[in-house]
């Protein structure tokens, strides 16, 4: 292994990833296009979400060919938007893209700004995706931080201070901002840093023997880095909701919180009935940013009451195309499967 130096050179470690991305950078569609639209879907659709989940289920392809463009998603309704993200979770970031789609329509002529100032004042923009489609779309000299990316610096700075803390995040930021001023092509080499933190600076086992810099790397010890400050504990949740299946199709409940606006769910059980709930059809888990939910389906209370306006019954042929959370739509499949349940009047 070559010696390691005492200061990381920025425009030595430019030159050697951009190298080294040319050679071994891994072929994704937004790397094949300079469109700011394709790019910014991908960015937006991998903030929380796995590449292998939004390529290989298709969810960027479909994504594409159901809007193309920014006139095409902005023109759309939001039941359609949120029906084509259905299973990515996070909702808010395609209400975002929507939103954003109508203020580059509205304020930019559906021409996409090229400005950095003018891409961060889009509605949902952030300086990670404001940096990466000033970079990838139009080769500025922006720099980006993600997990990846954040990890990689930590271990070449041999840094402990907390990538999550004011202080770490501002170091993370400086650092990546001088290595893309270090290089001829910011697109290359944010994407080389990417590249770098997914498939050799890993989480655990990472492999340093193949890293393209690894002379200029200070780690003693890379797995022990990045180092982030206390995690928020897990919390367990109890979520009680209803089904009820009559010749009209299946009561459902229209969200209103933030996180979920607009898409629908099985109906909560009243608060009324929590003490002595129904009978139970079906109990499931899953999982929500530090939230741990046992979602319990009931019976329905009472069939006769008068329902809010959230409410309504979705006939069988439309509920498929109704945009629902993932979880409430396999408790839903697994009842409608069963076929066991009478249809009341």
């Amino acid at each position: 292994m070559p010696a390691r130096i005492n200061t990381p050179d920025p425009a030595r470690m430019a030159t050697s990833l951009v190298e080294w991305f040319s050679q071994h950078g891994r072929d994704y569609p937004w790397r094949r296009t300079r469109d700011p639209y394709a790019i910014l879907v991908s960015e937006v659709m991998l903030q929380q979400t796995q590449i292998a989940t939004v390529l290989g289920r298709g969810y960027y392809a479909r994504w594409l060919e159901q809007f193309p463009d920014f006139q095409t998603l902005a023109s759309a309704g939001e039941e359609a938007v949120l029906k084509a993200w259905e299973g990515l979770g996070y909702y808010r970031r395609a209400r975002n893209l929507h939103c954003l789609a109508k203020s580059v329509l509205e304020q930019h002529g559906g021409v996409f700004p090229q400005a950095h100032a003018a891409i961060l004042a889009l509605p949902g923009i952030g300086p990670y995706t404001a940096g990466a489609v000033a970079s990838f779309a139009f080769g500025q000299a922006q720099p980006i931080v993600d997990g990846n990316i954040a990890r990689v610096l930590a271990r070449i700075h041999n840094d402990a201070t907390p990538v999550d803390s004011t202080a770490g995040t501002k170091r993370l930021w400086e650092r990546a901002k001088a290595l893309v001023d270090a290089t001829a092509d910011p697109r290359s080499l944010n994407s080389a840093l990417m590249e770098l933190g997914q498939t050799h600076c890993t989480p655990t086992k990472p492999a340093c023997e193949l890293c393209p810099v690894r002379d200029q790397c200070r780690a003693t010890k890379p797995e022990s880095l990045p180092i982030k400050q206390a995690r928020q504990e897990i919390t367990a949740v109890t979520e009680r909701v209803i089904f009820m299946r009559t010749s009209q199709g299946v009561l459902l409940e229209q969200e209103t919180g933030k996180r979920r606006t607009g898409l629908w769910k099985l109906p909560a059980l009243p608060s009324a009935h929590e003490d002595k709930p129904p009978p139970v059809l079906l109990k499931t888990q899953y999982g929500i940013t530090r939230y741990k939910v046992t979602l319990w389906v009931h019976e329905p209370h009472d069939s006769q009451v008068p329902w809010p306006g959230t409410h309504r019954f979705i006939t069988f042929d439309e509920l498929e195309s109704t945009p629902m959370p993932t979880p409430y739509r396999h408790a839903l499949r697994q009842l409608l499967q069963r076929g066991e349940f009478r249809l009341d009047a």
